[in-house]
């Protein structure tokens, strides 16, 4: 714990932030939580605060009936009792300070990080300290792999790519011999083999047909699953983790057609999200490669451009890509200028996924590859080979 701790006021001093004042309540604040790798067994109903300033002490500020709330980490402990106590131990221990990091986003741009709630800031602000986000720093620490961590994904990666196969072959099967076969089995299929290949994830994958696919979130159940039919676009979405308890996700999204020979219509479509995401990875390559900053809502532009250019930008209805790390959808930066605009650096030793999609109204696209930002090499695609083209499930 003394090595991230000093790990952290390296990062201040470089960020030119006077410290980072963590803070939770109920469990609200998980980034902080996760970060300081607090136990999940400890009760939590009072406040507490955590100042890691960016030289000196460390400050734990806890409320008197749980005083012993943050007894892991280093630092003096201020217990408290009253709310006049509380708000004294704060300014106290923020005497001087003049620019800390919360878990805020100005005008809640990044909802991910923005755990603090709008009264915490405003009583961190009545002490004359002016509050930044943390997005940055959180990314340092949350959602950089280490190497240990890579190698998991990557297993996972190459798993997942082996249970994709086998699920769009147990389709092809089951067409060339005339066997029903639906969405829901299909899905239920891929979750036995996330089982017996040691994978976990956090719901069953996504297998939709037809305008189903145009629906990012659609889940087939027992009661709403469709048969897949010769002739249906057919749209696998698949992530899970080795069940490991350092695991990161790996998260892939094919596209198949139930029949011998792909549709131009469907191969078009297809042909201009490939494109988009393709542009999306030069982009990060080049500015990589050219030790210029890269940001999320810049790759995501550049793969929307290239399909509203093409008339389909009001089909594309997502971001282009999301953080991948513990969870499926990790707290590092989102490649997205859509549903907010992400204006945190894509940073060294991070993984994320590019997917851009056109959902039309009889048929959806989408095609998602994940990429680790290696610190030396740049961007590697890690769900390899990627789909260069929709799969005739029937063809030769």
């Amino acid at each position: 714990m003394q090595d991230l701790i000093s790990r952290i006021q390296q990062t201040l001093q470089q960020e030119n932030l006077d410290g980072w004042l963590m803070f939770d309540f109920r469990g609200r604040n998980e980034i902080a939580n996760h970060i300081l790798r607090r136990r999940q067994d400890q009760m939590g109903t009072r406040r507490w605060f955590y100042f890691i300033p960016a030289t000196g002490e460390p400050v734990r500020i806890c409320h008197r009936i749980e005083s012993h709330a943050l007894d892991d980490y280093p630092g003096r402990l201020v217990i408290y009792l009253s709310w006049q106590e509380l708000h004294q131990a704060l300014a106290s221990a923020l005497d001087g300070a003049e620019r800390i990091a919360m878990e805020y986003s100005p005008q809640n741009q990044i909802p991910y990080i923005s755990l603090a709630d709008a009264g915490t800031v405003e009583l961190i602000r009545s002490f004359g300290v002016e509050v930044v986000s943390s997005a940055d720093l959180v990314q340092v620490f949350e959602a950089v792999w280490d190497e240990e961590q890579v190698e998991l994904h990557f297993e996972a990666a190459r798993r997942l790519m082996t249970i994709k196969d086998g699920a769009f072959n147990y389709v092809r099967e089951a067409l060339k011999h005339g066997r029903r076969v639906h969405e829901y089995e299909v899905q239920q299929w891929i979750w036995n083999e996330f089982e017996r290949l040691g994978m976990i994830a956090d719901h069953p994958p996504i297998v939709a047909v037809n305008e189903r696919a145009s629906d990012p979130h659609f889940a087939p159940t027992a009661e709403n699953t469709r048969e897949i039919r010769i002739g249906d676009v057919l749209l696998i979405d698949l992530w899970a983790k080795l069940n490991h308890p350092r695991g990161i996700y790996a998260d892939s999204t094919w596209m198949a057609y139930a029949g011998e020979t792909v549709p131009d219509k469907v191969q078009t479509i297809f042909q201009i999200v490939y494109e988009a995401q393709q542009r999306a990875f030069q982009l990060i390559k080049d500015r990589f490669e050219a030790g210029q900053a890269i940001f999320g809502w810049e790759a995501d532009r550049a793969a929307r451009a290239w399909i509203t250019e093409r008339g389909y930008g009001n089909y594309f209805i997502h971001r282009t890509g999301h953080s991948i790390g513990y969870e499926v959808h990790g707290n590092g930066c989102n490649l997205d200028d859509l549903e907010t605009r992400d204006n945190r650096r894509l940073i060294p030793g991070t993984g994320f996924s590019i997917e851009p999609g056109i959902y039309l109204e009889s048929f959806g696209v989408r095609s998602e590859i994940d990429v680790y930002l290696d610190p030396v090499k740049g961007p590697i695609i890690t769900t390899a080979p990627w789909q260069t083209e929709v799969i005739a499930l029937l063809g030769d």
